[in-house]
């Protein structure tokens, strides 16, 4: 008789207890290690049982782990079609996934199309890379990428919402043009009944009068670097404790500015600038450039990768190259070689707009870290 038919059979039999126990034949001995392996099975799945739901823990699947939980990942769908949207290689590639892996992210798309949430992943890789660098050389290549990535989604981002001066940050940079003379100015709020604005600065240095109905074309860049105008007209001059300021009507017909290639900000740094002569030579590669030793002195109003604007007293033509250099609060230099667009008047100093025409790898991760807050100025 099989076993499947010796179990079928066992309830069915009737034993003394008594005689159970003791060993009179095989068969009897068989079935009585038989029932005590059967309830020795059940009473051990019962305490496992107990002690897994005590425990919380997962049932298992297999012989595997597909039973256990995994922290959720992004969808690496979404993630491919991203990179490939974006024209990446695959070094830039391996940075962004570490970038969304070290914050956590399941939602690229969300992220890529938010700037405050892609600053936040990228800070946190930034500082990530910092502290796991092991050298300044190999930090200063990772960094490099991980800036070219910030930069490529930067300038492929979607258009911006301002539709109205009173949407204008306060203290924003701008430029108030008048009869065709541009005065760098800051909106000092865009709130209430009035636009207001600093009332900008004539030869003299004193205030400039500037009569009521006055017209004049406003031009401001957000801080993604969307760049804007508006025409509007002077309400009035109004006295403060800081001084004169304008009083603008405010518009809603904003017009949008060709976009700058990369992110700005506005600061104040105290920097020093060289002038910077080209050599002449027969062959254009032979030429070289000849740093002037005297040192002047301006500060940077605002600065991207690309360039940057800076105030100082001291005359500067267009098309002058210059080298520029200031030091950060980590006492690290940034210099890059720059030339003069074009210059503005601002009272008794002159606004010098710079290109960008080499800057050095670890200024430029440095510049980057100022543009996008990643690091202390």
């Amino acid at each position: 008789m099989d076993i499947i038919t010796k179990l079928a059979m066992l309830p069915l039999q009737t034993y003394n207890l008594n005689e159970f126990w003791k060993p009179k034949s095989s068969s009897v001995n068989d079935a009585k290690f038989f029932v005590i392996g059967i309830v020795s099975l059940v009473v051990l799945l019962i305490i496992f049982n107990l002690l897994r739901n005590k425990l919380k823990i997962p049932a298992l699947s297999g012989t595997g782990t597909s039973g256990l939980k995994s922290p959720r990942r992004y969808s690496l769908r979404a993630f491919r079609q991203i990179t490939r949207n974006l024209g990446m290689n695959r070094e830039q590639v391996k940075m962004l996934d570490l970038v969304m892996r070290c914050d956590g992210v399941t939602d690229p798309l969300k992220s890529v199309m938010s700037p405050d949430l892609l600053d936040k992943h990228f800070k946190r890789a930034y500082t990530l890379l910092e502290h796991s660098a092991v050298s300044k050389d190999e930090l200063a290549d990772k960094l490099s990428v991980l800036f070219a990535i910030r930069n490529i989604i930067e300038t492929s981002s979607g258009t911006t919402t301002t539709t109205s001066t009173r949407q204008i940050p306060q203290n924003s940079a701008a430029v108030l043009t008048i009869n065709d003379v541009n005065y760098p100015i800051r909106v000092i709020s865009s709130k209430g009944d009035a636009l207001v604005v600093e009332n900008p600065l004539g030869k003299t240095g004193e205030p400039l009068r500037v009569p009521k109905g006055c017209k004049v074309t406003l031009a401001f860049f957000t801080k993604s670097s969307k760049g804007f105008s508006v025409d509007s007209r002077v309400m009035g001059t109004t006295e403060t404790v800081n001084g004169p300021v304008l009083q603008l009507v405010h518009s809603g017909q904003i017009k949008k500015l060709s976009s700058r290639r990369y992110r700005r900000r506005q600061t104040v740094i105290s920097t020093g600038f060289y002038f910077v002569q080209v050599q002449d030579a027969i062959r254009k590669k032979d030429r070289k450039l000849v740093v002037d030793k005297r040192r002047f002195t301006g500060n940077i109003l605002d600065i991207s990768i690309g360039g940057c604007s800076m105030k100082t007293n001291t005359p500067v033509s267009p098309s002058q190259k210059i080298k520029i250099e200031f030091t950060r609060e980590d006492q690290s230099i940034v210099a890059a070689l720059g030339e003069v667009l074009r210059t503005d008047r601002s009272g008794m100093s002159t606004i010098l707009h710079v290109r960008f025409l080499k800057v050095p790898r670890r200024s430029l991760n440095s510049i980057n870290a100022m543009v996008y807050e990643y690091s202390k100025d």
